[in-house]
């Protein structure tokens, strides 16, 4: 992450030009040489994904830590308590905040307490039992710990931001199923999984005479007969299937590893349960049916846009026999 090697590279920067500034290195430099150069490979180690394959929060962990524990060898080369790089800390409590969420941030800030507590120890003229010593050490860590605080809420607030955004993007607003992005994108996946040698089922739903409990009842009704029909969808389906509402009444259902009699199967479950299932519209209960199409891959087609054609053409064809009985009965 390329924000994560920026925060390192300050630190190791602002690190090198205070001890030059305070004379450290002039005074003696093998010791703050070795600990600026073993910082600078480690940065460049971080880098090589080699050490942490597929493991970025393991890696996130052993960058703070790391930086603390520079960020302490550095404090105690250039005055201890009293060095003027004492709110270098903040940088892995940064770091943390941001990647690592709360519970690993206040680790290390507890970590830099006693380490805070260590520096003032070998201070001298500091007597870590004092009043005055409490108070001191109040003023320099609050910033510490409200830094910690403040930006572990932040990220948290952002990452539940992000959620609901890609939570939306994915979802249908109105009926909480997959939107027809989403669910292509999982027809896709499962369609070049089964390429190999495997079966799945495509169903279509539409929800009969819509049109009619619109102008009826007015659209709220509409939606209300859509959100019926999902819920029913979701109720008549395993875990491992996936259903979306394709577009305007239409729904669609992916049965990974179906059969034809498995589809069957379903296909009655989501007819019993749709209709058994009543609307209540001013003060009149209304039954939903629904018409339904299904295509098996691979024995309709190995193509997905000729499955949806198939799946299309038996809903359609699903649709005009339920019709047929109305109209004899018409004429």
């Amino acid at each position: 992450m390329g924000s994560t090697r920026s925060i390192e590279i300050l630190c190791l920067v602002l690190a090198a030009l205070v001890l030059l500034w305070t004379h450290v290195l002039a005074q003696n430099a093998w010791g703050p040489c070795a600990l600026l150069g073993a910082f600078a490979v480690a940065i460049v180690l971080f880098r090589a994904r080699v050490f942490f394959p597929g493991s970025s929060r393991t890696r996130l962990n052993v960058e703070s830590w790391t930086m603390l524990a520079f960020i302490t060898g550095v404090l105690w080369l250039s005055g201890k308590a009293e060095s003027p790089l004492l709110n270098l800390y903040l940088l892995p409590v940064v770091l943390s905040a941001l990647t690592l969420g709360r519970p690993a941030t206040f680790l290390q800030v507890a970590a830099i307490v006693a380490c805070h507590l260590l520096l003032s120890f070998y201070t001298p003229g500091t007597d870590v039992a004092s009043l005055h010593y409490a108070s001191q050490a109040v003023g320099q860590l609050a910033p510490v710990l409200l830094v910690a605080y403040m930006i572990t809420t932040l990220s948290a607030d952002i990452t539940e931001a992000r959620e609901r955004i890609e939570n939306l993007a994915q979802v249908d607003a109105l009926t909480g199923l997959f939107n027809q992005r989403m669910f292509n994108e999982l027809w896709q996946r499962e369609h070049a999984k089964c390429a190999a040698g495997g079966v799945y089922a495509l169903l279509m739903v539409d929800v009969d005479k819509l049109s009619d409990i619109n102008e009826t009842f007015g659209h709220d009704a509409g939606n209300s007969a859509l959100t019926l029909v999902a819920q029913c969808l979701q109720r008549s389906i395993r875990n491992s299937d996936y259903a979306a509402r394709y577009g305007g009444d239409e729904f669609a259902v992916l049965l990974p590893g179906a059969s034809v009699e498995v589809a069957e199967a379903v296909i009655k479950r989501i007819r019993h349960n749709v209709y058994k299932t009543t609307l209540d519209l001013r003060s009149r209960m209304i039954r939903c049916t629904v018409s339904i199409g299904v295509a098996s891959y691979p024995k309709d087609g190995r193509d997905v846009r000729e499955l949806l054609s198939v799946a299309d053409r038996f809903m359609y064809r699903d649709k005009e026999l339920r019709r047929a009985p109305a109209a004899t009965a018409k004429a």
